[in-house]
């Protein structure tokens, strides 16, 4: 056993002691049935920005957006290579690429990896840096040893993306339309009002539904066009109170299996300023930390937002699989709706 004391409100071990899933596991096939049971016109959105967006660094200055490049061949770029420069009867021409990217820059998935926490959980009286489940920073999610060698050693051995990618991600979703009540005004949604916009709406939430947060924070995004505008962004749309008890005990009593937004981090960052001991980023570690739910940001969710809202439903079947990167701790994701 890796830990004797699991964090107070987690739910460590509760799905085996080994488990990288989380509150994955409650994607079942019979939450896969009732997505499918939501589609009823057959119709689809993306609900992925261009990953290029949101452009610069004005979001996170430790992330750039994706820069594409080739390789050579035969003394020329292989990009409109022509195969008759290796065989004068070949007629075809061929173009291949590559890509350097920020797994979470754009639309993405957080792994279970991405956040963990300080905690004492083998009762020493001292706290060890921790995953989800207990897995340990350092023997199960591997990073360098410092700057020099940063291109190396990085690998996440327990709780990759590609344990995400593996189930397919695919079920039942919800969609809270946030903006439609607050507009565009950047608020802080406590479990009280989060619950008021609910009842509004008639949106109902069950275990094992995932759940997308509608807030027009991506419409500002395409609406500068790769040239963000940081004091803008930061001034923009509603976020959630990950300070506030009983939104964080929500999320533990709903049996959501996984929390969506079309923002930045789902919840505020930087959070409520508050005494003592804290998290910087209180949701995160709530949902990644000690319950092991994925967390999904700078989704695009407008168009879908609008079908819904017009025909007067909240629900609709997602599929939303990471990329399968062994080792990741986050994935750039292009999901899809399906009504």
């Amino acid at each position: 056993m890796r830990w004797k004391n699991r964090p107070q409100g987690s739910n460590w071990g509760d799905f085996g002691v080994d488990d990288e899933l989380g509150r994955l596991n409650l994607l079942t096939p019979e939450k896969v049935l009732q997505g499918v049971a939501q589609v009823q016109e057959g119709r689809s959105f993306c609900l992925s920005l261009p990953l290029d967006l949101p452009g610069g660094n004005a979001l996170n200055r430790f992330r750039y957006p994706p820069r594409r490049f080739t390789s050579g061949r035969e003394g020329k770029l292989n990009y409109n290579f022509e195969l008759n420069r290796l065989n004068p009867a070949f007629t075809d021409v061929v173009s291949d690429d590559a890509v350097l990217l920020f797994t979470q820059y754009s639309t993405q998935w957080d792994a279970l990896s991405h956040v963990g926490g300080l905690f004492d959980a083998d009762g020493d009286g001292v706290a060890e840096p921790l995953y989800y489940n207990g897995w340990r920073a350092g023997p199960d999610v591997q990073g360098p040893a410092g700057c020099d060698d940063a291109l190396e050693g990085v690998n996440a051995r327990r709780l990759g993306i590609e344990k995400m990618a593996e189930t397919a991600v695919s079920g039942r979703a919800v969609l809270i339309n946030l903006a439609r009540h607050c507009g565009r005004e950047r608020v802080l949604v406590d479990h009280a009002r989060l619950m008021a916009i609910c009842a509004a709406d008639e949106v109902v939430i069950e275990p094992g539904d995932m759940v997308c947060l509608y807030t027009g924070f991506a419409d500002v995004i395409l609406e500068m066009d790769g040239k963000p505008d940081a004091q803008r962004l930061a001034s923009s749309c509603a976020v959630l109170d990950g300070r506030d008890p009983a939104l964080l005990q929500w999320i533990t009593d709903s049996g959501l299996s996984v929390l969506i937004a079309d923002n930045y981090a789902v919840e505020a960052y930087p959070a409520r300023e508050t005494e003592g001991c804290c998290a910087a980023l209180p949701l995160h570690e709530h949902c990644l930390f000690k319950l092991g739910i994925h967390l999904g940001e700078l989704w695009y969710l407008t168009e879908l937002a609008e079908y819904l809202q017009a025909k007067g439903r909240s629900r609709f079947l997602l599929t939303a699989p990471p990329l399968r990167l062994p080792g990741a701790v986050g994935s750039p994701v292009t999901p899809v709706a399906m009504v």
